[in-house]
């Protein structure tokens, strides 16, 4: 039996290398198209719920409630008004993966002690200069956290793409559901896993690049 599923999963890459290679290729290009927006909505949103209190009380709660939906939920909600394709895709990841971003940012800021945006502002530092270079910088440890999980809850969650055609590794996986073949199923879970894995690790990677003053040895 084991023998038989090797060898199905050799044949499978000796026949389908392109395929396989064209869909981890459209899964990244959704997941990262994905994050890429989550993160700037995110952020901005984030900036702005500790900048004016009153946003944090209408803009979160929106954002809560959306990721309590599940992503297939949001995709089939979305197939009358856009249609099949990436763009639903897109837009069902994005509101999974803006939560996570979005409170990390809030609370990474409000977490800036204030005697040191009160000694940036006495050093004569402008808004601008103490949003980029004493809030932002001291909260983007909890930021990249935010990252972190939204591209994971991306990664995972973009399987279901592949129902709305958009492509994706998870053709592969519904594939193997739908022809009851175990060697496609494994092919498509174990890749989804190391994608996850490679990109939680190239994020950490960032992290320790971007904060490295964090991990110099005094």
């Amino acid at each position: 039996m084991e023998n038989n599923l090797w060898i199905q999963i050799k044949t499978y890459f000796h026949n389908n290398l392109g395929t396989f290679l064209n869909a981890v290729k459209e899964h990244l290009e959704i997941s990262l198209i994905s994050l890429g927006i989550a993160m700037i909505i995110g952020i901005v949103c984030g900036y702005l719920c500790v900048k004016h209190k009153q946003l944090e009380s209408k803009i979160v709660p929106i954002f809560q409630v959306l990721r309590v939906i599940p992503s297939l939920a949001v995709l089939l909600l979305l197939l009358p008004i856009i249609g099949t394709g990436m763009k639903s895709a897109v837009i069902a990841l994005v509101l999974l993966a803006v939560p996570p971003v979005l409170m990390n940012t809030v609370v990474g800021i409000k977490e800036v002690p204030s005697f040191m945006i009160e000694s940036a502002y006495g050093m004569g530092m402008t808004e601008k200069q103490v949003l980029w270079k004493v809030q932002f910088p001291l909260a983007m440890p909890l930021i990249f956290t935010g990252i972190k999980i939204a591209m994971i809850e991306i990664i995972a969650s973009a399987t279901l793409a592949a129902k709305i055609g958009s492509g994706g590794v998870g053709e592969i996986i519904f594939t193997g559901l739908g022809l009851n073949r175990t060697d496609l199923l494994l092919i498509g879970g174990i890749t989804v896993g190391l994608l996850t894995i490679l990109s939680s690790l190239l994020l950490e990677l960032i992290n320790r690049v971007v904060m490295r003053y964090k991990y110099v040895k005094s």
